[in-house]
């Protein structure tokens, strides 16, 4: 019996970890639009110093894990099923077991090949070159200064089944929050513990008349930890049906590189992350500054460069 349960552990870490690094980012649909991509006069990108590609670091495990549209979305015609308006990195030492989650902004202005594109275009440029996983891994690393181990896409069409799979999800709310337009009707939330269902938690993640991007990221890293949280309260053993029917969720729903061989680095890493993993976002409020090109808005960093923003990524987990 001590058995089975020891393995009942590992199964909820290892579905709490694929959580993490994967399906809880369908909690993010990104509703802002961008043009289609023109990809005829693309060439490889011009040597900059701004992107230089890091080493591999053995004892820090990094992870891009980024939220698409997806094909099946209603105005994924419009909008572009394959813009990742949701983009965040996870990142664990693996000496001092510190953890932390930094979410960049989809309007950050960056090269992409040789063109200058809002960085939620990466994963759909890579696509085209025939590889988007690789790619944006390559781009993240050169941006952030750290080398991104693993990415992780998963399509936001995913999000409201997970999270009815899951029968919600708990959040603490230190003041009210309110969305008055947005959704047709004024969505509020209370002060305090709230238990959202799988459309109050979309809308918490999703809204942005009545906040800014930024301000929608820290929500959006809050519904995560939720998930996460909720996936290991779960029984295997009393209700492997369900189980079976998360994890064929997630499996369906997501562009990886994460293969088998790494499941064990996945399953620790789900036991040691806990809510006092640091969070951060890259904003207007730090490291960028607001522009606009050709009547575009967009974010650029401070300096014009990305000093700044390695700094941070190396700083974060000491």
């Amino acid at each position: 019996m001590e058995n089975l349960e020891s393995g009942s552990n590992k199964i909820r870490r290892w579905l709490s970890a694929v959580f993490l690094v994967a399906a809880v980012i369908a909690a993010i649909y990104g509703s802002m639009q961008l043009s289609a991509i023109d990809i005829e006069t693309e060439k490889e990108p011009e040597k900059d110093p701004n992107y230089s590609m890091p080493s591999e670091e053995k004892d820090r495990l990094d992870i891009l894990v980024m939220g698409m549209r997806g094909e099946s979305d209603l105005e994924a015609k419009e909008a572009g099923a394959y813009l990742t308006d949701t983009i965040m990195v996870f990142s664990y030492d693996r000496i001092t077991g510190k953890a932390s989650v930094v979410s960049v902004p989809r309007d950050f202005y960056v090269k992409i090949y040789n063109k200058k594109e809002k960085i939620n275009a990466a994963f759909e440029y890579g696509l085209n070159h025939g590889d988007g996983i690789q790619y944006v891994k390559e781009l993240f690393s050169q941006i952030t200064g750290i080398y991104i181990d693993h990415a992780v896409v998963i399509d936001f069409s995913s999000f409201e089944k997970i999270i009815d799979q899951i029968d919600g999800v708990d959040i603490v709310l230190e003041k009210p929050f309110a969305e008055k337009t947005q959704w047709g009707y004024e969505f509020n939330l209370p002060a305090g513990p709230n238990h959202l269902n799988s459309k109050d938690a979309l809308y918490y993640a999703r809204s942005r008349f009545s906040t800014n991007d930024f301000d929608r990221a820290r929500r959006q890293q809050q519904i995560m930890f939720a998930i996460k949280d909720k996936l290991a309260q779960i029984d295997l053993f009393s209700d492997p049906l369900r189980a079976l029917d998360i994890f064929n969720t997630i499996r369906n729903n997501i562009y990886t590189d994460i293969g088998f061989w790494d499941i064990r680095t996945l399953m620790n890493l789900a036991g040691k992350v806990s809510n006092d993993t640091e969070h951060y976002v890259i904003s207007t409020e730090n490291l960028l500054y607001e522009s606009s090109v050709n009547g575009i808005y967009v974010l650029l960093p401070k300096e014009d460069n990305f000093n700044g923003i390695k700094q941070i990524f190396q700083d974060i987990l000491d």
